[in-house]
């Protein structure tokens, strides 16, 4: 969250020429999701329930429409609802990702 907070108080994102902005804001938000799910989950040896996956989801989606609303207050940003689709599209793979490890991830014998 630190980091996303940290780029969008730029004026411009320092982004390559080739990726664009809806790629970031997508992949930026998988990340944050990935790592709030595993967070919700209790750790990467847990399986995501769907309790820990709607947790996650709802951080991450959240967490982006604050930012889009940040991004008002920077010179040089906007909100702009798009960006926040993408985010919440990235956050929607990140949850996927975390259930599918959950359930592929091999699990210790008791």
């Amino acid at each position: 969250m630190a980091a996303i907070y940290f780029v969008s108080a730029l004026p411009h994102a320092p982004l390559p020429e080739e990726v664009s902005d809806k790629t970031a804001h997508l992949v930026a938000y998988l990340v944050l999701a990935v790592c709030a799910g595993r967070a919700a989950a209790g750790g990467l040896g847990a399986a995501v329930t769907p309790r820990a996956a709607l947790v996650a989801l709802a951080i991450a989606t959240g967490y982006g429409a604050f930012d889009e609303w940040h991004q008002s207050f920077v010179p040089g940003r906007f909100p702009d609802v798009e960006d926040w689709y993408a985010d919440a599209i990235g956050a929607v793979i990140g949850v996927m990702l975390c259930w599918g490890w959950g359930i592929m991830a091999p699990r210790p014998e008791a």
